[in-house]
């Protein structure tokens, strides 16, 4: 457990209980940390309250885990989720079609190509040999938010694929273009 005014309490008295009323938390913002040679890095603080609070297995003082999807050998960025968000696609798994080729590419994606990362009590984790080499990090990662999961990519594949892409479709909707157009309506109350 963390010392009292160390830089992460985990002592919530949220975390292993049912909660009274459901508050959504989400992923937002962005940020470049270093990482060392044993793999390092500090997730940003932003994203750590959200990791805290989507742990729904911890008992007070134990460390926040969440999970980690680094994908089949394509996927170029990892994407992380709270245990609680990971769990609402693990019953959306269940309730396929056992056999089904489709059942199958998501078992292995996120039950066979996942793993569980804790959350030191200084903010940091230390990311595996194999997930450094398959995204060829050298002394930067790059976070991004997205919703209920942040990315962890090199930043320069980052900037190479998912900037270049995003831009492509900005500019491509021209001058002016308002990106909330895209959202669905909201219901009428």
């Amino acid at each position: 457990m963390a010392a009292p005014g160390s830089p992460l309490s985990f002592k919530t008295p949220a975390r292993g209980r049912k909660k009274a009323h459901t508050v959504t938390l989400r992923f937002r913002g962005n940020d470049t940390q270093s990482i060392d040679g044993k793999g390092r890095v500090s997730i940003p603080v932003d994203f750590r309250s959200v990791i805290v609070a989507g742990d729904n297995r911890g008992q007070p003082g134990d460390r926040p885990t969440f999970a980690i999807v680094y994908g089949t050998e394509d996927q170029t960025h990892l994407k992380c989720y709270t245990l609680e968000a990971i769990e609402k696609i693990e019953a959306r798994i269940e309730m396929m079609d056992e056999g089904t080729d489709e059942r199958d590419l998501l078992e292995t994606i996120f039950h066979g190509c996942t793993m569980n990362m804790q959350l030191g009590e200084d903010g940091r984790i230390v990311l595996p040999a194999k997930l450094r080499t398959k995204l060829g990090l050298d002394d930067k990662v790059f976070f991004i938010a997205g919703n209920d999961h942040f990315k962890i990519w090199k930043p320069e594949t980052y900037a190479e694929i998912e900037a270049d892409r995003a831009n492509a479709f900005l500019r491509s909707k021209g001058p002016g273009f308002n990106p909330t157009s895209l959202l669905p309506k909201l219901p009428v109350t």
